[in-house]
Order: structure tokens, then C-alpha cells, then sequence
């Protein structure tokens, strides 16, 4: 049976976790599954076949961390990673598959002529590492880590294009859409949810990490101002992060705690996806968001900003794009409430079916 290891940051709540959990119990059917954690104690461990081993390089979560160990733990990987990738990881797998940016493919890239290396990409390569000296080393760093690998696997044609913008790499590329598992969406949807939605006005929910990418901020900003107009909504946000004290300050300065709802993490976002009017993801930069392909199996209306995410819903009529700037997400949310007989209260219905058989196919065509 051939042995697979994937490496990821950790399996805590998150779409490219959710993925990878889904993958690797379809996968452990047929292969010797590993998944390598930097960061221990992710709540969708508990979500895997008991078959699949995990290994985690620190025996505690990020979360668990001092600050100071929080910034400097990536890059004593980053120095030692040779050292750690033949102590640990001991050079004992037919194929690594890095399978987030940053770390693991950092740690993954060591060379083993025994092992097939394939790196996975789930965002926009020209955000992610920001602006200024710091971001240009990265980029310098990674195009050489990248070029370790026999192949990289994108999770969107755009993604793919703007990494080939930035790092010109001779090695196989290919675009693998993300697994989803629909039966699961759909059963855990008609879960109890612990709060009630008001019935008397719109109800958003979006589901993000509280990181600078998903620009919780702007959208408090922009909710306040429509709320400080009379164009009533309520917000609700699963998910937390390092930004939520910025963003719980935004909310006490403009008065808007009763109307824009920090819910915090939720092993089960979905019964708040089903009971919501509509679901938001307008974030500043995005790969190909799994949030949104549940969405689309819950029916819901969705909005996005001009992100990658596009692509995620270019056969889903049941949407709108906006521009990704505060003016356009305040002209779309507001259009939205405006006129939620158009955009909300009509019923429609999508076919929304997703070849996860294929997607499994080109896994294992990659796999070899």
C-alpha cells in the first residue's frame, strides 16, 4: 500500500482543513494516510478515519502560544527544516503533498529522490505575504522552495495564473477544484442553532478566520454606516482570530454590538448558513472558498467582492459581485436590503452537483 503524507499548519476549523479531512478519509480506503501538523490539538482531528495516523512537529495549538513564540516558531522552522524533516518526517513516504503555503511547503521542500513532492496552493500567491522588504524576501525564499517540487496543484485557474505571474517555475501544474462533501452539508444544516435569527429584519452571515485577508473591519465599517442610515441588518460573523479585539473596538466605538454579531468559532456553521437570508464573503483577496460552495448547496443568496472567489460561483445565479472596496460592498449591501423581495425573498433553486469522483480520479492520477 503506498504511503502518503500530507503537511498542513493544523486541522483547526478552516476551509483548506476542511478539505484535507475530507480527501484523507477518502483516501484512507485505498492508501497509508499521514497527516503532518506543525500545530497540535485542530478540532477536525477528532473528524478523521481513525485509520489515518497524525503527527504534530509541536504538541500544542497555535492559539496556546506566547507571543514571542508566535513569531518566532516559523522561522526556526524555516532554518531548521532540514533537521526537522529528517528527524520527524525521516524521509518514510512514496509522495509529500504540502498542502497549504507557508510552513509545510517550507518544511516539505527538503530533497528526497525516494519521495514524489507535490505542493498545493489555495490563495491568491500575490496578497499573502503583503507589501514591503519583508514580503519581497519571502517571495525570494519561496520561488526557490517552490522549484523543490515535482508538481504544484491549484485550487483555481486564477490562483494558477497569479502565481505564474510571480514565480516563472518549470514543473507540472495543474487545477484541482476543492472536494466537497454535499450529504455532510446538508445533514449537519438542519442542526439546532444557539441563538435565533430576528424575524422582523435581513440577517447576513459570513464565515471567516478574524485575519486581515477577510477584512472584517471594512465590513463592520460598512454595516455601521448603513445602520447610522437606517438601512436595518443584522451581521452575523462565525470564526475568530487574531484580529477580533480590533474589531470587537470597532464595534463598541459605533454602537452596533446589538446588530453586528461576533459568534466566534462554530464546529457547525451550517444551520446559521441555512437560516440566514444571505451570506457574505467580501474579503480582499481569496483562492477558491469552500464556505462558498456550502453556501451554494444551502441555496443561499450570495454576496462577494471581486476576488478569485468569482469563480467559485460563475454557474450560481443566486448571486452578486461587488467591488472590492468599501464604497461598492456599502452600494451592494444596501441594494440588497433595499430590495430583498428581488434578491432575497424569491425563491429560486440551483442545481448545484459536484463531481467529488473526479476530483478524487485527479488526486489520484497526481498520487501515481
Amino acid at each position: 500500500m503506498k504511503k502518503i503524507l500530507f503537511a498542513i499548519t493544523s486541522l483547526t476549523l478552516g476551509g483548506a482543513e476542511r478539505v484535507l479531512v475530507d480527501i484523507a478519509n477518502r483516501l484512507s480506503e485505498e492508501y497509508d494516510i499521514t497527516i503532518f501538523t506543525i500545530y497540535s490539538g485542530g478540532e477536525l482531528e477528532l473528524q478523521l478515519d481513525p485509520k489515518i495516523k497524525v503527527e504534530n512537529l509541536i504538541k500544542k495549538p497555535y492559539s496556546k502560544l506566547n507571543e514571542k513564540a508566535k513569531k518566532t516558531k516559523p522561522l526556526q522552522i524555516m532554518l531548521e527544516r532540514k533537521k526537522i524533516y529528517e528527524n520527524i518526517i525521516k524521509n518514510d513516504y512514496d509522495v509529500e503533498i504540502a498542502f497549504l503555503e507557508g510552513a509545510p511547503t517550507r518544511l516539505l521542500s527538503v530533497k528526497n529522490k525516494n519521495t514524489k513532492k507535490i505542493a498545493w496552493v489555495h490563495n491568491d500567491i500575490t496578497q499573502v505575504f503583503g507589501k514591503g522588504i519583508k514580503a519581497t524576501l519571502k517571495k525570494i525564499i519561496d520561488k526557490k522552495i517552490y522549484s523543490k517540487y515535482d508538481e504544484i496543484i491549484f485550487v483555481s485557474e486564477d490562483n494558477k495564473n497569479k502565481f505564474e505571474e510571480i514565480y516563472n517555475i518549470d514543473c507540472n501544474k495543474k487545477v484541482i477544484y476543492n472536494y466537497i462533501d454535499s450529504d455532510m452539508v446538508l445533514n449537519k444544516a438542519n442542526e439546532k442553532m444557539d441563538i435565533e435569527f430576528k424575524k422582523d429584519t435581513i440577517n447576513f452571515v459570513t464565515v471567516s478566520r478574524l485575519v486581515d485577508q477577510k477584512a472584517i473591519e471594512r465590513l463592520a465599517n460598512v454595516h455601521s454606516r448603513l445602520i447610522k442610515e437606517k438601512v436595518m441588518h443584522n451581521f452575523y460573523v462565525i470564526g475568530d482570530g487574531p484580529n477580533r479585539k480590533q474589531i470587537e473596538k470597532i464595534i463598541e466605538e459605533n454602537g452596533i454590538k446589538d446588530t453586528f454579531i461576533l459568534l466566534g468559532k462554530q464546529e457547525n456553521p451550517y444551520p446559521y448558513i441555512k437560516n440566514a437570508d444571505c451570506f457574505a464573503l467580501l474579503s480582499k483577496f481569496e483562492g477558491y472558498p469552500m464556505v462558498l460552495l456550502e453556501a451554494q448547496i444551502l441555496n443561499k443568496y450570495i454576496i462577494i467582492t471581486d476576488t478569485a472567489a468569482r469563480e467559485t460561483i460563475k454557474n450560481y445565479t443566486n448571486s452578486m459581485i461587488v467591488g472590492n472596496n468599501e464604497e461598492d460592498i456599502y452600494l451592494g449591501l444596501r441594494k440588497i436590503i433595499k430590495n430583498k423581495y428581488r434578491y432575497i425573498k424569491k425563491k429560486r433553486k440551483d442545481n448545484n452537483k459536484y463531481d467529488n469522483d473526479n476530483i478524487i480520479k485527479q488526486i489520484k492520477e497526481i498520487i501515481g
